[in-house]
């Protein structure tokens, strides 16, 4: 894979450095990130996710989630062997790993279960009300009168063009 070079958007876009950082990191550490344990994302729903992930030979004890700021990281750490066994084929790997994801904002997990060997990560994007699309109403007034000093219309002096007040 070739290496990106994004000064050139650090330089010209304002308030997108989170974003060219959050590429230039994806691009370094998927490249070292091993392929084990081999998972699946899923769209569950319009703002909804699912992480399944095949952890088999792994104890739920064994297995760790932790979520820091829009990071989520799963791990799995097997004690170590107490009696040297002797594998004619070892298929099953039982290796310690650690898988991290980058979440979007308002992304938070949900639940989390292990069911046949697979751990299920519940995700939902959740977006504050004030982020929120709104609809404003529009209301019809005299642009004129002064909202701080309501003044009753019956009593207000209306002048016409080539008049003069009484």
């Amino acid at each position: 894979m070739r290496n990106l070079d994004l000064s050139p958007l650090y330089r010209s876009a304002i308030g997108f450095d989170r974003l060219a950082s959050l590429l230039d990191t994806m691009t370094t550490t998927e490249q070292n990130q091993p392929a084990y344990p081999p998972y699946n994302i899923e769209l569950t729903g319009e703002d909804a996710y699912r992480i399944s992930m095949a952890v088999a030979g792994f104890d739920q004890s064994e297995l760790d989630i932790q979520m820091e700021q829009n990071r989520l990281t799963v791990s799995g750490k097997k004690p170590a062997e107490e009696g040297k066994r002797n594998f004619l084929h070892r298929g099953i790997a039982a290796r310690n790993f650690e898988r991290r994801f980058q979440l979007a904002d308002h992304v938070r997990v949900t639940d989390a279960k292990l069911a046949n060997g697979l751990l299920h990560i519940e995700l939902v994007r959740e977006i504050p009300e004030a982020m929120k699309p709104r609809k404003i109403e529009i209301s019809s007034g005299n642009l004129l009168q002064s909202k701080s000093s309501p003044e009753p219309e019956a009593e207000a002096t209306h002048v016409k063009v080539g008049e003069q007040a009484a």
